[in-house]
């Protein structure tokens, strides 16, 4: 099998001084999740009392190529959230020239689609529908395709696909070693800021919630605001 050529990456490298103003980090303290009391992160068995490791982080980042210019990729994740979940959002541009736009207003939701990776893998496209009947109201409706209720077979686990994959000697699914290098190099200038660097108060979140105050002001500077994930039905 002829290999691919190194992993080249167009995201934009952060600089350290760049790190306060596209990166979020934050740290669980003691919260309720469906009802059951979690403890603090620095409570933990076998966590040091005054640890800064951070069970959060947001960023943003731009990928330097024309397709992609000054659109914003922003990555979320952390533990003990509300919602267990993966997925994508990609949200489309507005249009100039939208129907129903003088009537509607600030109504109007933004059009976009939702890859959902796990649990309850499936696809949701999201967008603006007029309400049958002579008034012009619009209101947010979606398109849903789930691999569950379209096929109602057993979806393996991905772990369990990955086992699979090694004990067949398929490296498809695997990252090879240039494209791990490639992630450390986005990762370390993060690190490198974050180091001998103590968690502020701010930078806290109760279990349960969505993240610290800061992940909600990375969005906003830009007009932007998180879509958190639904539990899937």
């Amino acid at each position: 099998m002829k290999r691919r050529g190194r992993c080249a990456t167009s995201l934009r490298h952060l600089l350290p001084g760049q790190v306060p103003a596209n990166v979020v980090r934050g740290q669980y303290t003691d919260g309720e999740i469906d009802g059951q009391v979690r403890v603090a992160y620095r409570q933990e068995a076998k966590v040091k009392l005054g640890s800064s490791v951070e069970t959060f982080v947001a960023a943003r980042f731009y990928v330097d190529n024309w397709r992609w210019s000054g659109v914003p990729f922003y990555l979320r994740t952390g533990k003990n959230l509300p919602l267990s979940a993966s997925e994508v959002r990609v949200q489309f541009r507005p249009t100039p020239n939208v129907l129903f736009a003088a009537q509607c207003g600030t109504k109007l939701d933004a059009n976009a689609i939702t890859l959902r990776l796990q649990p309850n893998e499936g696809i949701t496209l999201r967008f603006n529908g007029k309400i049958p009947g002579t008034s012009l109201q619009i209101r947010p409706v979606r398109m849903h395709f789930s691999y569950d209720a379209e096929f109602g077979a057993y979806t393996p686990e991905a772990y369990e696909r990955l086992l699979l994959e090694a004990l067949e000697g398929d490296a498809t699914l695997f990252i090879r070693r240039d494209e791990v290098e490639a992630a450390w190099t986005i990762v370390d200038p993060i690190r490198a800021a974050w180091a001998n660097a103590p968690l502020t108060d701010s930078e806290f979140y109760p279990a349960g919630t969505w993240g610290p105050p800061g992940a909600d002001q990375l969005l906003s500077v830009k007009g932007h605001s998180w879509r958190n994930p639904q539990p899937v039905t």
